[in-house]
C-alpha cells in the first residue's frame, strides 16, 4: 500500500546548510523507493526595516535571488549525486519570497511529506533543532522527517516505530511498514507500558502488566503483518520512559517513526512530549506523522 502522491510530492526544504543537503540526500533515495517526484524549495524570507532604505534594499533584494538560484542550484546536484544511477522521477524547483515558516506551513498541505535539516543557515550550532524544524513539527500538515549532517545512516538497519494506541501511533504505524518493505529491512515496534518512570511495588503482579502490553501491541500491528507479510517485526516492550528508550534504540536503526501526540497528549496539543524528545535527540532521521 503506499501513500498517494500530492502536487508537491516529497517537498524538501533547503537553503544551503549542511542539514539541508542532508535533507536532500535522504529525500533523494525515497524518490527512488517510491518513485514519487521531489520538489526542492527554498523561501526567501522578506527584508524587514524601520527606515527608508530603498536602494540598499533593491540590492538586498538582487542579492536573495542570486543566493536562492544558487542554493537551489546546488540542491539539485546533490539530489543527482545521491540518486547516482537510481531511477528517479523528474525534481523540480521552487523560490517563494514570503515569511519561512507560514510558507512551509501552507505548501506542507498540498505534499506527501516535507523532508528538512534539523538546523538551518540562521540557528545557533547548540539547539538540536532549529526554529523552521521545531515551527514545522507543530504545525505541518503532513509527515515531517528531520535529518542531520555528518550522520552515516546504515541502510541495512531496521525502521524503528513507537506505538502506544493513540491515532497519530496508527499513522504511524503505517508508514513504518510501508518504510520498512520499501527497503527490504525489519521493522522494530517498541510500545511502554507507562509514559512515566514506574517505580516497582512489591504487590504488583508485573507478568500481568507485560502480558497487557504483548496483547496490546499484538493487536495493534496484526492488520498490517497481513498486508505487509515481507516484512519481519522485532517488537520491544519497556515498561515506562517511552522517549528514553526510542532514543536508545534508534542508535541502531536506519529511522524513527513517530506519531506527533500520543496516549498522554491533551486535547489541542501540536506535539507531545516523548514525539518532541525523540526528534531533538536521535541522531538518525526522525519521521513525525500526524493523526
Amino acid at each position: 500500500m503506499s501513500t498517494p502522491a500530492k502536487k508537491y510530492g516529497i517537498l524538501v526544504a533547503v537553503d544551503g546548510s549542511p542539514a539541508s543537503e542532508a535533507a536532500v540526500t535522504w529525500a533523494a533515495r525515497e524518490s527512488a523507493l517510491r518513485q514519487t517526484p521531489v520538489t526542492l524549495l527554498h523561501v526567501i524570507a522578506p527584508l524587514i526595516v524601520t527606515w527608508p532604505i530603498t536602494t540598499a534594499q533593491l540590492e538586498i533584494a538582487e542579492w536573495q535571488d542570486d543566493n536562492s538560484r544558487q542554493v537551489l542550484e546546488q540542491a539539485q546536484k546533490i539530489f543527482h549525486a545521491a540518486a547516482g544511477d537510481a531511477d528517479v522521477p523528474p525534481v523540480r524547483t521552487e523560490s517563494v519570497p514570503s515569511p519561512v515558516i507560514p510558507t512551509l506551513y501552507e505548501v506542507s498541505k498540498d505534499a506527501m511529506m516535507m523532508v528538512v535539516g534539523n538546523r538551518g543557515t540562521g540557528a545557533h550550532r547548540h539547539l538540536p533543532i532549529g526554529s523552521v524544524g521545531a515551527g514545522l513539527l507543530h504545525h505541518a500538515h503532513c509527515p515531517v522527517v528531520v535529518v542531520r549532517a555528518g550522520v552515516d545512516t546504515d541502510t541495512t538497519a531496521p525502521v524503528l516505530v513507537g506505538v502506544d494506541g493513540s491515532p497519530a501511533s496508527e499513522a504511524a504505524i503505517r508508514l513504518a511498514f510501508e518504510e520498512a518493505s520499501l527497503r527490504g529491512v525489519d521493522l522494530v515496534a517498541m510500545h511502554a507500558w507507562s509514559d512515566t518512570a514506574v517505580f516497582p511495588a512489591v504487590e504488583m503482579d508485573w507478568h500481568l502488566y507485560e502480558e497487557q502490553a504483548h496483547e496490546t501491541l499484538a493487536e495493534r500491528l496484526a492488520g498490517w503483518q497481513e498486508q505487509y507479510p515481507d516484512v519481519d517485526v522485532q517488537r520491544r516492550l519497556p515498561c515506562d520512559r517511552p522517549a528514553h528508550w526510542l532514543v536508545t534504540e534508534s542508535r541502531t536503526a536506519q529511522m524513527v517513526i513517530v506519531g506527533n501526540r500520543g496516549r498522554g497528549g491533551f486535547s489541542g496539543m501540536l506535539l507531545g512530549s516523548v514525539s518532541s524528545t525523540v526528534a531533538q535527540l536521535s541522531s538518525v532521521p526522525v519521521i513525525v506523522v500526524r493523526e
